[in-house]
């Protein structure tokens, strides 16, 4: 997609008006000359011819035309200018991501197409386990039945159950040192059957009911008993696998269903960054897990516009934006995301096109869009603005040859100014003499 920048907007015009050598007050036939060669810059002006032109008078040689664009009086201006750059974006739920079983078994149980699954949910179930959502950023990718473990996914549990109201305990500070224990082992079966009495518990477990292990404290930490010499220090962002922690785990899995142990496998767990839409249904109740089981979305609809590599410098996080909807109503937003992944586009022969990245557009008002799930829009970013300047249309302004800008006032003299913003067909202006409300030509 070729940029829609306005050359205007970015870079200084190079149109040069033939000036005469004499005293700045032009004569009547250098007047007349002055008002087509201003007619001519409005032409190119409103063309968007922008930068990189040069056109220089002909003194007497050439031909003048016999008409141009009309010429009317304007007055100075004072207002607020604003930068607005406009992108084709396309509304949805955001990109789609596919949810594979962690574990191996038959699908027992799968949501609708639609459903929203909040934190501590379940997804799916494989076998009758419920694997059930939690937020993060770090997917587990391990069986937690070790106390005294440590990592970022046992701080996505600790902070999940947590949210959920469940007490985890006291987690050690970042720089506390601890000892890992033996392995927990999963309770053996409830049977009926004659046979021994009550065993002793294994080493590393309390026979207490929350299954912590050791008496009175945690035993994950320093100085604690402990079956295995392995430590590790606590770094910023992790957490710890302590007994107190373990029974949460324990009472949680009681709440959902899953075998009370206080043990967490990590096909137990499908970490996601918020609350997830189910957008598609990819197998069946009876399925093999190991196949995809459903793709899933945001909640909130959002606008991903792909911006060219090269621009995608003047977007910043938080930045306002204006989302065009197809029947040509507006939603208000801010930039949320600008991703780290440069796409490169082909053309139909193959070839690598431009590079472009997504930019992602949250919206102030998702009611604003209740009745759109998908739809393309514009995306009109809101650039650089300026408060309380004077200003003039495009059309007023003159290039002179020897360098500088100037406007002609409707007595005919020509004042030199500096140009600032360029918006919306109006230009920023400034100089000695330059005021509210005087008039200056313009084309009409």
């Amino acid at each position: 997609m070729a940029s829609e920048r306005d050359a205007a907007d970015t870079m200084p015009l190079r149109v040069t008006v033939q000036e005469g050598a004499g005293p700045r007050k032009p004569t009547a036939g250098r007047r007349r000359k002055k008002a087509v060669y201003l007619a001519v810059v409005a032409v190119l002006l409103a063309g968007g011819t922008g930068a990189g032109l040069l056109w220089a008078g002909r003194g007497g040689n050439g031909s003048e035309p016999e008409s141009g664009p009309k010429i009317k009086k304007i007055a100075v201006v004072r207002t607020d200018l604003s930068g607005i750059r406009e992108m084709q974006g396309t509304l949805g739920y955001g990109s789609a991501r596919t949810i594979r079983s962690a574990g191996e078994g038959r699908v027992t149980w799968l949501p609708n197409r639609g459903a929203t699954v909040e934190r501590g949910r379940q997804l799916y179930r494989v076998d009758e386990r419920s694997a059930v959502v939690l937020y993060g950023d770090t997917p587990l990718y391990r069986r937690l039945d070790t106390p005294g473990s440590v990592g970022r996914d046992i701080r996505v549990v600790a902070d999940n159950l947590k949210a959920l109201g469940y007490d985890i305990g006291a987690q050690p500070a970042p720089g506390t040192a601890v000892r890992q224990q033996a392995p927990a082992e999963d309770p053996p079966p409830v049977t009926t059957r004659p046979g021994p009495g009550p065993t002793k518990p294994p080493a590393g477990q309390s026979s207490a009911p929350d299954g912590g292990a050791g008496k009175g404290s945690d035993a994950s930490q320093e100085g604690s008993p402990s079956s295995s010499p392995s430590h590790s220090t606590v770094r910023e962002g992790d957490g710890v696998l302590t007994t107190s922690l373990m029974s949460a785990i324990k009472r949680w899995q009681k709440a959902v269903g899953i075998e009370p142990t206080g043990i967490l496998d990590f096909s137990d767990v499908v970490v996601t960054k918020s609350a997830v839409r189910v957008s598609d249904v990819l197998a069946q109740p009876g399925d093999e897990a190991s196949g995809d089981l459903m793709t899933v979305t945001a909640t909130t609809k959002s606008v991903t516009v792909p911006v060219e590599s090269l621009d995608v410098g003047s977007i910043k996080s938080g930045q306002r934006v204006t989302v065009v909807l197809p029947d040509q109503s507006t939603a208000a937003g801010r930039v949320a995301e600008i991703s780290t992944i440069v796409q490169a586009n082909q053309d139909d022969e193959g070839n690598a096109g431009q590079t472009k990245t997504n930019v992602t557009v949250s919206l102030d008002d998702p009611q604003a869009v209740k009745g759109t799930d998908s739809a393309p829009v514009q995306a009109q970013f809101q650039g650089e603005s300026k408060k309380d300047v004077l200003a003039v249309p495009v059309g007023a302004l003159l290039v002179l040859r020897e360098g500088g800008y100037a406007v002609r006032l409707s007595g005919g003299g020509l004042v030199p100014v500096d140009t600032g913003m360029f918006a919306k067909g109006l230009v920023e202006i400034s100089g000695q003499g330059i005021s509210e409300g005087m008039k200056v030509e313009t084309t009409a």
